[in-house]
């Protein structure tokens, strides 16, 4: 009796001790839970935390004239961005080390710098992160002014990483350096001059830089690029592509060179309809109408849009193919910093430069009977320009061209005697209107959170010139069916067996 009341009390013991066991577990398992999830939640909340955290704003100062007029602001002279960037840079990066081939083996002395001078609009240099400026001879309009404002944005986005430097920067739509004058048995052992410009050619030596337009063109009413940019794409999806007038368009001043009064020629008239209607741009009448005529947003309705040079490159040529429009591009003597990594019959049709009217009458035919692929090589150049020339990249593009720049230099940077410090404050303190609205508009706030794209390497010799020689076919293949098409008696027939595939 007693040895069964033992095993009772042992078997309720054992049972209480087990439940127990079974309830500090549960409550060990459900405390667990709920830690994980607090402290999971606490990451959480840390998480959005930082990556809510907007950085420091520093915007422009101009109710202090002393900060304004010495450039004493609180901005951070030196940073570490909280990422770096993994990205590869588009391929146009590699055009860098291309345009400053010339120098590879020289380098570049003070002389090589100071023979550039009588080409100059301005010197700038570079010391510890702040720009000097030193004023040669004024450029047209406002083409220097925004571009020194684009190079001060560069600091702001980059502080303390741009190296010292000095460059010399001619303003002017030509490259003013030839090749010929350095080349060759009968020529100098001197190297080049070494000089920044907006455009090159393959008969010149000239390093590319982004044009001033990115930041605005106050003259011709054009915002800053990212603005431009969002307008145009807003203003492309107004009208459907197969809705657009089936005509190739161009509006400009024809009056800045031959070509472009070639150009004029193709025009509409009594005799002849090649499929062209260009407008005579008047930019005296514009401005005293308030430009309400020659909105690039509102240029998007027709399916097909010309590039056509003007004394030199002109700065057109994003805004057309933005459009969405297929590019028909007259064939240029002249590339910007993007335009070479552009390829025929993906991004734009070529144009034939001495035979322009027969081009682009066959080119708007074969785009008609093929609306689908002309449509896509309209899409293709958009996306070009709207996913590899973002602001990030224009500026990324800048930071790496400086930085190669810079590795090239044997001397020390100076400071000029008389040269002006620049600063957000003191350049656009001084204005009033749409200059400053321009400035304030495309002004760098604070530093970048993350570093520039990684800069790709040099191209491969073999690979460039195949890269090269694959454009020149196309472009040869393009005209040969073109000429095709002119003897051909059945045109219709002709375009309709005609499929590009590239």
């Amino acid at each position: 009796m007693h040895e069964e009341l033992s095993n009772k009390k042992w078997g309720s013991s054992t049972t209480i001790s087990i439940l127990s066991i079974f309830l500090l577990f549960g409550c060990l398992f459900i405390f667990r839970i709920q830690d994980t999830s607090i402290t999971e939640q606490f990451h959480v909340t840390k998480s959005k935390r930082r990556h809510t955290n907007s950085p420091a704003k520093f915007p422009l100062q101009c109710t202090n004239k002393t900060i304004a007029k010495t450039c004493k602001v609180n901005y951070p002279q030196a940073y570490e961005p909280h990422e770096s960037s993994d990205t590869v840079c588009p391929d146009y990066f590699r055009w860098i080390h291309e345009d400053l081939r010339p120098w590879k083996d020289t380098w570049i002395s003070r002389d090589t710098l100071e023979r550039a001078r009588n080409y100059s609009n301005f010197r700038l240099v570079i010391v510890n992160g702040r720009a000097y400026l030193e004023k040669m001879v004024p450029a047209y309009q406002t083409r220097d002014l925004f571009t020194i404002w684009g190079i001060v944005q560069l600091l702001r986005l980059y502080p303390g990483k741009v190296p010292d430097l000095e460059f010399m920067f001619g303003c002017g739509d030509i490259p003013m350096i030839k090749k010929s004058d350095y080349e060759g048995p009968n020529t100098t052992s001197l190297p080049p001059p070494v000089l920044f410009q907006y455009c090159g050619r393959d008969s010149a030596v000239a390093v590319v830089f982004p044009d001033w337009a990115f930041w605005g063109w106050p003259e011709v009413n054009i915002k800053g690029w990212e603005r431009m940019l969002e307008g145009i794409i807003k203003g492309s999806k107004r009208m459907k592509w197969k809705k657009r007038a089936p005509y190739a368009f161009w509006k400009g001043n024809p009056d800045v060179s031959p070509n472009r009064k070639d150009l004029m020629t193709c025009n509409l008239s009594k005799q002849h309809d090649w499929d062209a209607r260009l407008y005579s741009q008047k930019w005296v009448e514009e401005t005293k109408q308030g430009f309400k005529n020659s909105k690039l947003e509102e240029q998007c309705k027709h399916r097909y849009k010309i590039y056509v040079e003007g004394r030199g490159w002109s700065v057109s040529n994003k805004y057309i193919i933005a459009c969405d429009s297929m590019t028909l591009l007259v064939k240029p003597t002249y590339y910007d910093f993007f335009m070479r990594s552009l390829v025929p019959m993906k991004h734009y049709w070529p144009i034939s430069k001495q035979n322009k009217c027969k081009s682009i009458k066959f080119a708007v035919q074969w785009g008609n009977k093929h609306p689908s692929q002309a449509q896509a090589i309209g899409n293709s150049g958009r996306k070009f320009v709207k996913e590899n020339l973002k602001m990030e990249n224009v500026y990324a593009y800048m930071f790496h061209l400086l930085k190669e720049y810079a590795k090239l230099q044997r001397f020390k940077p100076r400071i000029p005697q008389g040269a002006e410090e620049l600063c957000s404050e003191s350049m656009a303190c001084s204005f009033d209107g749409v200059q400053r609205n321009l400035m304030e508009d495309s002004m760098v706030i604070s530093p970048s959170d993350k570093g520039p794209c990684v800069m790709p390497p040099p191209y491969d010799p073999p690979a460039l010139q195949s890269f090269i020689q694959m454009k020149e076919n196309i472009t040869t293949q393009v005209l040969n069916l073109q000429n095709g098409y002119w003897k051909n008696k059945n045109k219709k027939q002709y375009l309709s067996s005609l499929n590009f595939k590239y």
